[in-house]
């Protein structure tokens, strides 16, 4: 089953894998997420669908958004961010197979899912601060969700970055595999929860996640307005200028 030429769609044995296709890096717009997420609707109302894993072709798992044509048009980013609380949603289990780089959003995205099964030779990277800007993508909920308060605020003061090894530690991920075992690792993963039953399953993930949905529209609204303000300093635009020109920014609180 194929949506679009940029996220493509397969289901087997009860597991789906959704996989987006804008290699090498992957970034996302709003019309990647919003087809991500009319896939995992669909998958989630199919009853053969028990599982779902969120995978990308090319190096790297998702280096965040793409900050050029659809990225720089008014108001896109908050079109993402409507689009990626739909995820939040799914009844159905999701396993993320990270593989390369996860960077700011990317980290967001892939945090959507229920479980993490990354690549050896991956990184995680919330590199915001070292933008001079501010989270998104409901990392504020997310991340401290997965790792807790201390280790999220430690990566996003720094914006720092985690190797597959060292989110496993901390919690950021489930397991850690080879490179070349991440898919189907990925897919043994999820495949685990295809005996359960389907009601129960997603019984007990609305449980666990309780008012999630909440707390991240909630949350949305602060990034997106603390990433408009900030957009207007020099830091960020230092942040930005230094990221293109590969040096350490010389940040001035202004």
């Amino acid at each position: 089953m194929e949506s679009s030429p940029e996220v493509v769609t397969r289901l087997d044995g009860g597991v789906a894998v959704v996989e987006i296709r804008r290699g090498p890096n992957n970034y996302f717009n709003p019309t990647v997420i919003r087809t991500i997420a009319d896939e995992f609707e669909r998958l989630d109302a199919a009853p053969a669908c028990r599982a779902i894993v969120l995978c990308s072709d090319g190096k790297h798992f998702s280096a965040g958004a793409d900050l050029t044509g659809e990225m720089v048009e008014p108001g896109a980013a908050g079109r993402v961010y409507e689009q990626g609380l739909r995820l939040f949603g799914i009844g159905t289990p999701v396993v993320a197979a990270v593989q390369g780089r996860a960077i700011g959003g990317g980290v967001g995205l892939a945090l959507v899912a229920d479980f993490r099964v990354a690549a050896r030779s991956s990184r995680f990277t919330v590199n915001f601060a070292r933008l001079g800007f501010h989270q998104g993508f409901g990392i504020s909920v997310t991340l401290p969700a997965a790792v807790g308060e201390s280790a999220a605020a430690r990566l996003l003061y720094s914006g720092g970055s985690v190797t597959g090894e060292e989110a496993a530690a901390i919690g950021l991920c489930d397991a850690v595999v080879d490179d070349e075992d991440l898919r189907p690792a990925a897919i043994e993963f999820a495949s685990q929860f295809v005996g359960s039953a389907p009601l129960a399953v997603r019984s007990i993930k609305e449980t666990l996640r309780g008012d999630l949905v909440r707390r991240i529209r909630e949350v949305l609204a602060r990034e997106l307005s603390e990433q408009t303000r900030l957009r207007g300093t020099a830091d960020f635009a230092e942040g930005v200028r230094a990221g293109r020109q590969r040096r350490d920014p010389e940040f001035t609180g202004r």
